[in-house]
């Protein structure tokens, strides 16, 4: 028979109690293998009414609902998204080179560096927006990814989402237009580092070149001053254990280091609008 014994001990307490008396092993396979058979056969009529289109023909409309993709914990997803518009999310934690403890919530940087190539490369998208909630994270690998942002030809909105803190600042302004939501906040401080450090002067000086190259680009991409983005970076009377400042919505967007003030629709009305110019 085709299946074994462990096949039949898992499906046992299916199959019904008078077969599960008979002592014909022969026979107790064979109803096991008749219930696999009809299993598999709901399934794939199950499967069949998931992939059903809109143009299928079915008794039930409840059936003839086009289903968009199935998640991998089991929900079905009812809601068609929008297939010219590329959704980047970067919460938590950005990881870089070295993998965080799995507790951790990350970003992978090689996730999301791909999506922001194929949405270049994919004709049919129109459009990034990039939806922000991060603590900070790897310094090279986040801006990275902002240099990739900013580099794109086609339009990308970003919206900070709860906090855009650290090299969030940098995913933040790589967009052509940036908001934060209103009750959003962004920390602004010196790079730092953890474990080993070689106390020299050639590390102080490459920490250096390193902080001058994320200045620069947020500088770059924004409409803030240098000296009033250095203030707020150097700053020790805002955090108590730290060099920085926590900036809120509103002074995040009077200081130009962020467009404007608003929520998901606003930012879709804005990325809608780049694209019409765009075309």
């Amino acid at each position: 028979m085709s299946m074994n014994v462990n096949n039949n001990q898992q499906i046992g307490k299916k199959i019904k109690p008078e077969l599960i008396n008979k002592k014909n092993q022969d026979d107790i396979n064979l109803a096991a293998q008749q219930m696999y058979n009809n299993q598999f056969k709901d399934n794939t009529n199950n499967q069949q009414i998931f992939n059903k289109t809109e143009g299928d023909n079915d008794n039930n409309d409840n059936t003839s609902e086009h289903v968009e993709n199935i998640k991998e914990i089991g929900n079905i997803a009812n809601v068609n998204p929008v297939k010219d518009i590329c959704f980047i999310s970067i919460i938590g934690e950005i990881e870089g080179h070295t993998s965080l403890p799995p507790q951790s919530k990350t970003t992978k940087y090689e996730h999301i560096i791909p999506m922001v190539i194929g949405a270049e490369m994919d004709p049919e998208i129109k459009g990034v927006l990039l939806l922000i909630n991060t603590v900070g994270g790897d310094v090279e690998a986040g801006l990275a990814i902002s240099e990739l942002v900013a580099s794109i030809s086609k339009p990308t909105v970003s919206l900070v989402l709860g906090g855009g803190h650290s090299i969030g600042t940098a995913l933040a302004v790589s967009a052509q237009y940036s908001f934060i939501a209103p009750t959003g906040t962004m920390t602004i401080h010196p790079i730092r580092t953890n474990g080993f450090v070689i106390g020299v002067p050639q590390t102080f000086r490459y920490f250096q070149k390193m902080q001058e190259r994320i200045t620069n680009f947020i500088i770059n991409n924004s409409n803030v001053e240098r000296e009033a983005l250095l203030q707020y970076m150097y700053d020790t009377d805002e955090i108590a254990n730290d060099v920085g400042t926590v900036v809120n919505g509103d002074e995040a967007v009077e200081i130009g280091l962020i467009d404007e003030i608003g929520g998901f629709s606003s930012a879709m009305k804005k990325l809608r609008e780049l694209i019409d110019k765009n075309q």
